[in-house]
């Protein structure tokens, strides 16, 4: 497909994070005439200021325990020190490094690139910030990601940092209260309290990481206090204020709590305001997300969207899907539908989260009658440590069918199980296609296939 003397272009892509990337170099590749929009940098949350930066943070957290847990295994390690200047200078080097291979591919496929902040027209127009320019493309992609929320009501809000800020502090703190129960919360909690900050999690609800599978929950929970993470449960903030010594985070049930930062992670949201969408008359969900169909369409029929901003499954990989799907269908003559039903998923806590499938809770809420069969135990690595941590697998099996529709394990490389569980349960794998597979021995996943007997038997 080429462009037409009737538009500027035949895609328009606003925003260049995941979804926005893949989509502009995907049509490209079918022979659209392509141009994409950033304000910011190119890579998106993820790249920037989201996952990548993250899991480098949490690697560098970890390698306390490898210090402490050498002595267990005959080394002498020495005095070590840490220095956050040193880590954030290599991930700046890195991230820049990523972005730049970003912006490379987009250019070798052929996409234009505009640095501007770019906002809908009309139902074919784009206005360009920069210079005011109006151009036209026959279809426009939204792309434009999500946001961290803030209580803007909350007196002191204005001392808070939320993930935008963490990975550009000048130094890390002595002491950090972060606000919040879900992944983003609690991975921070989990990176702080590795490199030695004093570590409050505080979080509304009666446990951390709702929508988690329980037995999860309570078990990371359990295993976060015993790395000095204090969790307030039932609880929220009501002031911040700032003194000579920090800040002070008072709150409802009347703690108070003080430190050098306060961190707020308690959600984040569709990115909609000032792109321009009521201009063109784009429906939005009550929650603010863009609302789409199977196919990623609006309903004005020429803006698509896709990734965070339609709030249907806030990750990476799903932004990355979506935004293939949507070119392949638009320009590449396809008919994709995504299928964000089993989707692996990592929390890279210490001990790390790697679930795929459905929790004993969402199981038990379909009515069907099911087996439970779990394992807890020690790994390996840390008996001659002495370090005093429990791993946990756990898989939920569907019967009559056999089906194993949830697995949830807590521990080392976690993430990296999970991803590999995560064909099996896509080709709808039977418990007996676990028992039929061959042990690798001795590793901790081996547990996955050699639990033969329940630990639960649930039947309606």
């Amino acid at each position: 497909m080429s462009g037409t003397p009737d538009f500027d272009y035949d895609l328009f892509v606003i925003g260049a994070g995941s979804g926005g990337v893949r989509a502009a170099r995907i049509a490209a590749g079918h022979g659209a005439r392509v141009a994409i929009a950033e304000e910011y940098r190119f890579g998106g949350t993820c790249v920037i200021r989201g996952c990548v930066p993250k899991k480098l943070l949490v690697y560098a957290s970890r390698f306390a325990d490898d210090f402490a847990d050498a002595a267990g295994y005959g080394w002498s390690v020495g005095e070590s020190s840490f220095d956050w200047p040193t880590l954030i200078a290599a991930k700046d080097r890195e991230i820049a490094r990523l972005e730049a291979a970003y912006i490379g591919n987009l250019t070798k496929a052929g996409v234009e690139i505009l640095r501007t902040r770019a906002e809908i027209a009309g139902p074919q127009a784009i206005r360009l910030k920069e210079t005011g320019k109006v151009v036209t493309a026959r279809t426009i992609l939204v792309a434009t990601g999500g946001r961290p929320t803030r209580d803007d009501k909350l007196p002191g809000i204005e001392h808070v940092i939320t993930s935008n800020d963490v990975f550009h502090l000048v130094e890390p703190p002595r002491r950090i209260a972060i606000a919040g129960g879900g992944y983003i919360a609690v991975e921070f909690a989990s990176i702080f309290a590795g490199l030695g900050t004093e570590t409050t999690l505080i979080y509304r609800g009666e446990q951390i990481l709702r929508g988690f599978d329980r037995e999860v929950r309570d078990h990371v929970a359990a295993e976060l206090k015993k790395r000095g993470v204090t969790i307030v449960l039932g609880d929220i903030a009501t002031r911040i204020d700032k003194t000579a010594d920090g800040l002070v985070m008072t709150t409802r049930r009347g703690h108070s709590l003080a430190a050098d930062q306060i961190m707020f992670a308690i959600g984040r949201a569709p990115n909609t305001a000032g792109v321009g969408l009521e201009t063109a008359g784009v429906a939005l969900r009550p929650d603010g997300a863009i609302a789409v169909d199977d196919f990623s369409r609006t309903n004005v029929p020429s803006i698509y969207a896709v990734g965070d901003v339609t709030a249907r499954v806030a990750l990476t990989p799903v932004a990355i899907r979506e935004g293939h799907a949507f070119a392949d269908n638009v320009f590449g003559g396809k008919s994709v539908i995504v299928d964000h039903q089993t989707i692996p998923t990592a929390v890279f806590t210490t001990p790390e989260i790697g679930t795929v499938g459905l929790s004993e809770e969402a199981l038990k809420a379909t009515g069907a009658d099911y087996d439970v069969y779990r394992s807890t135990f020690r790994p390996m690595r840390h008996i001659l440590a002495g370090r005093d941590e429990k791993m946990l697998l756990k898989l939920l099996v569907e019967q009559p069918s056999d089906r194993v529709v949830g697995c949830h394990i807590v521990g080392p490389d976690a993430g990296e199980m999970a991803q590999l569980v995560a064909i099996a349960m896509k080709m709808r794998a039977t418990k007996a296609d676990f028992d039929a597979t061959m042990a690798l021995h001795p590793t901790a996943a081996e547990e996955l296939v050699t639990m033969r007997t329940p630990s639960e038997r649930h039947r309606t």
